[in-house]
């Protein structure tokens, strides 16, 4: 099989007059890209970045622990190895908005924040302040060598939904060398070169606590102020421990019983600290077809939607490509009309825009059109997944 590395000795040579800094976060995914680069011929150095000073609940400090493997992986591979700190830049830039956001009521997505604020803008301009040439990360994505972003190949990891914020000047300077590969083939990868991070599990959670109980890490942060659960028509069925804690579509958590179709929240009143909920996943006060955006974030900056242009979308990560016409409303807002009803539009999540396997870019939801409940209007077989 032909690797990615397998470069003629000419373009070998040609990488070889480039650095590379490798944001190294301790997972396979970022190891690999470092032992690709290296491999292709680039001189590369891994950079670790300190984003999270808090210890987790069994007092082990996380980022030491993701710093050993960096070090490990560096090691083996014989890449020199640094770490760096933007816990300030994080808690203001990321992690405060994030917490306006849970206090407003809405269920943000801190990844994104992340990438645009953190990772591709102050991590970036440090890479270039130390002399970097290139910036890489073991993102599943791709760009076609003039900026624009791609989706992975591995359709069940590409990670283009949380990278739309990233302009198209900086990803010119950015390599992605895992985007084109399988998750499987990530791991025969690091099996294959002994990494210490081959068999390690892949992170999930947010982005800057791991693996830990949400709703007491949010407790630490928000007072939980226990409410009603409500159906649509007003009756009471539980208790719930904080609007913060809910998001529509949610399922899980809600510590509802009964033997009928499983609860499911629809919404919330943040005023009134109530959760409204319904059985069934198909209840159609979960559904609508159009919904409005704004803080609209293309890759291009220089693009310009003037028509109603055929898309398709995603409202949240790993949904399916929806197909949909998107139209400006004024400068500054978008409005979103899908072939298909889609489940659980939320508030203040990302609506993100595909030509094709092109990102183009995304904006922020800021209402759900009337659901079919509203409209008391059936709902067709076939919706969005």
């Amino acid at each position: 099989m032909s690797k990615s590395w397998d470069l003629s000795p000419e373009q070998k040579q040609a990488n070889g007059q480039k650095t590379v800094i490798v944001g190294m976060s301790g997972g396979v995914d970022s190891s690999v890209t470092a032992l690709i680069l290296k491999k292709q011929g680039y001189k590369v150095i891994g950079m670790f970045m300190k984003n999270w000073e808090e210890e987790d609940e069994n007092g082990v400090c996380q980022a030491s622990k993701e710093y050993a493997d960096v070090v490990k992986v560096c090691e083996k591979i014989d890449i020199p190895y640094y770490s760096v700190e933007f816990v300030k830049e994080y808690r203001d830039n990321v992690f405060a908005h994030f917490l306006e956001e849970y206090k407003a009521g809405y269920t943000p997505n801190p990844d994104i924040l992340c990438n645009r604020e953190i990772k591709f803008k102050v991590f970036y301009q440090k890479a270039r302040e130390l002399g970097a040439d290139l910036l890489a990360t073991g993102h599943y994505c791709q760009t076609d060598g003039e900026g624009n972003l791609i989706k992975g190949a591995d359709q069940g990891k590409d990670q283009t939904y949380f990278l739309y914020a990233v302009k198209k000047p900086v990803l010119e300077n950015v390599l992605f060398p895992i985007g084109g590969l399988q998750k499987s083939e990530v791991r025969a990868i690091a099996h294959e070169y002994d990494l210490a991070t081959a068999a390690k599990k892949d992170s999930t959670g947010i982005c800057f606590i791991g693996e830990r109980n949400f709703k007491n890490f949010l407790s630490q942060y928000l007072p939980a102020k226990a409410g009603e659960f409500q159906l649509l028509s007003g009756e009471v069925v539980g208790r719930h421990d904080g609007c913060a804690f809910y998001t529509p579509g949610q399922r899980k958590g809600l510590g509802l019983g009964g033997q009928d179709e499983p609860w499911f929240v629809l919404g919330k009143d943040v005023q009134k600290n109530i959760v409204f909920v319904e059985r069934g996943e198909r209840h159609p006060a979960m559904f609508c077809d159009e919904l409005s955006a704004t803080e609209i974030d293309w890759v291009d900056p220089d693009f310009k939607l003037k028509d109603d242009l055929r898309l398709k979308a995603k409202v949240r990560y790993r949904q399916a490509d929806q197909d949909c016409v998107v139209s400006m409303l004024g400068d500054d807002r978008l409005l979103v009309k899908f072939d298909i009803p889609q489940r659980a539009v939320t508030i203040r999540q990302s609506v993100v825009f595909y030509d094709g396997d092109r990102c183009l870019g995304g904006a922020m939801i800021e209402a759900a059109g009337e659901s079919y409940f509203e409209r008391n209007k059936e709902l067709p077989q076939t919706v969005g997944n």
